[in-house]
């Protein structure tokens, strides 16, 4: 997340909070709790990304730096494609939809594994910038990889039956074109940051509306 350490460890604390509060009062159906336990990982993730500011910065070893943006990376690029698109698809009551979302999270899965393989190629660095970390893997043609990393994401979203569920498509959607306006370096460290965020607003909303259902939607569909 941007601005610092402080500011990932408060997040991450806050939003992992939501996550549990969510999960301890949605309606026990699998599809339910996939989504609600969003803000739970998303939580996690921004905990991470303090222990590698505070190894760039000097304050831990730089051992512990490494896991924390290998732990980092891994949600990012590998979990949150696949996790993501499956979370929304479980939580789909609409069969339709539901043979909509399925490319797209096949894609999630693929896009997943292109990542994968190139951090495990290497090299793997991040770099401490005054608001954000730059977080950089060796991969060709990585414009258009991050664009289908968005469509399996933001895209399944879309598809979604419920408004709520659109609406945190849009929502990150609009963010990614504002974060990738502002900066391209840090794209992945803020744009985790805003969905942690998102997801915590999303979670919220579950915690509050209960099991109430909304009426469908027409959806349309839009690193490190």
């Amino acid at each position: 997340m941007c601005f610092s350490p402080q500011a990932d460890l408060v997040g991450g604390v806050v939003i992992g909070a939501i996550g549990v509060d969510a999960v301890r009062h949605v309606q026990k159906r699998h599809g339910h709790v996939a989504l609600a336990a969003l803000p739970l990982l998303l939580g996690f993730h921004q905990f991470t990304e303090a222990f590698v500011w505070w190894g760039l910065q000097g304050h831990v070893p730089h051992e512990l730096e490494r896991v924390a943006l290998w732990v980092y990376l891994l949600i990012a690029f590998v979990v949150l494609p696949i996790c993501v698109p499956l979370a929304v698809l479980l939580n789909e009551p609409l069969r339709s939809r539901r043979r909509a979302m399925m490319p797209l999270s096949l894609l999630g899965v693929a896009v997943a594994c292109v990542l994968f393989a190139a951090m495990i190629r290497g090299p793997v660095n991040v770099e401490l910038r005054p608001y954000h970390l730059a977080y950089s893997i060796a991969l060709s043609h990585g414009g258009f990889i991050v664009a289908l990393y968005v469509v399996a994401i933001c895209g399944t979203l879309l598809l979604s039956s419920s408004r709520r569920v659109v609406v945190f498509g849009v929502a990150n959607l609009a963010a990614v074109a504002v974060i990738a306006w502002l900066t391209i370096d840090g794209f992945a460290s803020v744009w985790c940051g805003w969905a942690a965020i998102s997801s915590g607003a999303i979670a919220l909303h579950m915690r509050v509306g209960g099991s109430r259902r909304v009426a469908p939607i027409v959806a349309s569909v839009d690193v490190h």
